[in-house]
């Protein structure tokens, strides 16, 4: 099969037009859809037959055997959520339409997999003390503290997941054993995991010096306690597009002076701006590098990403920032857990998969 339109029938096909049709395209599928593209039904082999044992002639309408009320899901949804729910049902085919019930297209779960595989590594940072957040931390591992219904650390994965991201390196030291014991090797998770050690405090770039294997493919680096919405996969085009050696995410950040700012011209009083808001652009610890900058990783030693960054720009590297507009919180502080707790039903469990 070359187009997944090859499968397209109308309503008034026989059911022996329909059967030489799917034999044909080998799908065992077939949707039937009106002049204007609107999705009616769709037909199996498996529809065909139990027609067949119930008496209806191979020269009536297709209309008899289809399944008028099939499952489909709505344009506009990341492959990986489409694979999902296809792995949920068990579907080998997926209709997508729109609003208005025009289908848009059809997918295979052939096309699925190859659509949701990329081999970029992501290496996450989860070895930290997380003293800002005691006493939750003392027991357990910042990573690891429940925001919503599982572990941050957790919800971090299934969103790169989400864009086909799947092979995951995690850093790790404070109370490592609770990860390591959680997540394994990650095939529970429908991923890959592989751990490195921080036998003593590396930095958020130090670390990478204990890559078993160098990178090969632009990777990505995040800090551990983030909750973000950031749609990872036009953050690798950007990097990639914008041919950069390192790109961070930059966050707007908007702070108010309490008081009047002056504003003077040696004794002249020029002006006063009571209480002005300023706004900035803020590391948001969410990072994509080429391979070439892992050149500039000391071994071994204590090295921040930002220190990294500053490297690379006096070397001469071309270094970009990619704005966030998505959600976005660090939880970094008991007020920040609190209120990721309280974003989190609105901002990620509309994604959560039910059978309805």
């Amino acid at each position: 099969m070359k187009s997944w339109k090859d499968v397209l029938i109308n309503p008034d096909t026989t059911i022996l037009e329909a059967m030489k049709m799917i034999d044909e395209t080998t799908m065992q599928f077939a949707a039937v859809v009106s002049k204007e593209m609107h999705l009616l039904g769709t037909v199996t082999d498996g529809d065909i037959r139990r027609g067949i044992l119930n008496g209806l002639p191979l020269e009536s309408s297709i209309e008899g055997v289809m399944n008028t009320s099939p499952f489909c899901c709505d344009a506009g949804k990341q492959a990986a959520y489409y694979k999902k729910q296809m792995e949920k049902r068990r579907l080998k085919q997926l209709p997508i339409t729109s609003k208005e019930n025009i289908l848009q297209k059809i997918l295979f779960t052939e096309e699925l997999d190859l659509v949701t595989m990329k081999k970029n590594k992501v290496i996450l940072m989860v070895g930290g003390l997380g003293t800002r957040l005691q006493p939750l931390t003392e027991t357990v591992p910042k990573p690891m503290l429940n925001v919503g219904n599982k572990p941050i650390l957790e919800t971090i994965i299934e969103g790169f997941k989400s864009y086909g991201f799947s092979n995951f390196i995690l850093s790790v030291n404070y109370k490592k054993e609770m990860i390591m014991n959680y997540f394994r090797d990650g095939s529970e998770f429908g991923v890959s995991i592989e751990y490195v050690e921080e036998t003593k405090r590396l930095g958020t770039a130090g670390a990478l010096s204990l890559l078993k294997e160098l990178p090969t493919e632009p990777f990505f680096v995040m800090n551990g306690d983030l909750l973000t919405k950031v749609n990872f996969e036009q953050l690798l085009e950007f990097h990639v597009t914008t041919e950069a050696t390192a790109t961070m995410c930059v966050r707007e950040y908007e702070y108010q002076i309490p008081y009047g700012v002056i504003e003077t011209d040696n004794h002249s009083l020029l002006s006063i701006v009571e209480k002005p808001v300023h706004k900035s652009f803020v590391n948001a610890g969410i990072y994509v590098l080429s391979p070439s900058a892992l050149k500039r990783v000391p071994n071994g030693e204590f090295y921040d990403m930002p220190d990294l960054f500053k490297t690379l720009m006096v070397d001469g590297n071309r270094v970009s920032a990619f704005p966030l507009r998505e959600y976005w919180l660090d939880i970094g502080r008991l007020d920040d857990y609190e209120k990721a707790n309280g974003d989190y039903t609105v901002n990620f469990n509309s994604e959560v998969i039910t059978d309805d």
